[in-house]
């Protein structure tokens, strides 16, 4: 839920969802419609049938007991470097490096990292640095404390230098390059396409939606009936 997604945003939906879905086999076995429902307003659906799928494969292959190595865990639907990491690092206390927007902020700028971490193949000159770093005793506590250090003192504009807890060993600082970094190229513009969508009713006042296909955007959603227009070409409400 909190990928992409701010932390205040989450916690009541968060809260809903533990609520109807408490267990893994609640969730496992439930009605996929149901757990859209649950999900509906955080957007980016295909985590939410990532999550219960893999939680499907827990149940059935893992006894409902989310496996502990990093090659098992891996293997789950939607589970990347990052998540792999976190989980295993926070729940069974692994050392394995849990590398988001904000620990790759703070080492960019700790070690002096100047690689574009736009590139997905930057992520692993940082994985093998925080691998480096990592307490092999307590890696919960050093992952959590990269996390909270990126959102709360070493921020994307404004660090907090002077009350950061480890400014004395900060290259970036001790070189004035801190606002400098991570280098990140602007990703391009999305194109925005223009559509037309009808919306039809029956004579008893139903409603006409149907559903989308069950892979690419938006899938399995329900929506009015639609189609793409002309580019820039506008519709307007025609009185009877």
């Amino acid at each position: 839920m909190l990928q992409q997604t701010r932390v205040d945003t989450v916690i009541p939906y968060f809260n809903r969802f533990m609520e109807q879905f408490p267990t893994v086999k609640d969730l496992a076995l439930a009605d996929e419609e149901k757990v859209m429902k649950a999900w509906e307003g955080l957007g980016y659906y295909s985590r939410v049938r990532n999550l219960q799928a893999a939680v499907k494969e827990v149940y059935e292959s893992y006894g409902g007991v989310v496996p502990d190595t990093k090659e098992q865990f891996s293997k789950l639907k939607g589970v990347g470097p990052y998540t792999s990491g976190a989980v295993l690092s926070i729940a069974y206390n692994k050392p394995y490096p849990a590398v988001d927007g904000n620990v790759m902020r703070v080492i960019s700028r700790i070690l002096s990292i100047w690689d574009d971490i736009a590139k997905p193949k930057t992520r692993n000159i940082f994985e093998f640095a925080v691998d480096q770093l990592i307490s092999r005793e307590k890696p919960s506590e050093f992952n959590q404390g990269l996390m909270e250090l990126g959102a709360l003192i070493c921020t994307p504009t404004s660090p907090a230098c002077l009350i950061c807890p480890v400014n004395m060993h900060c290259s970036a600082l001790e070189e004035g390059v801190q606002h400098e970094l991570p280098v990140k190229k602007k990703k391009k513009k999305p194109t925005a396409k223009s559509m037309a969508a009808a919306v039809l009713f029956d004579d008893a006042g139903n409603l006409y939606i149907h559903k989308r296909p069950s892979t690419g955007l938006l899938a399995n959603l329900w929506e009015f009936p639609n189609m793409e227009t002309m580019k820039g070409r506008k519709t307007e409400k025609k009185s009877s």
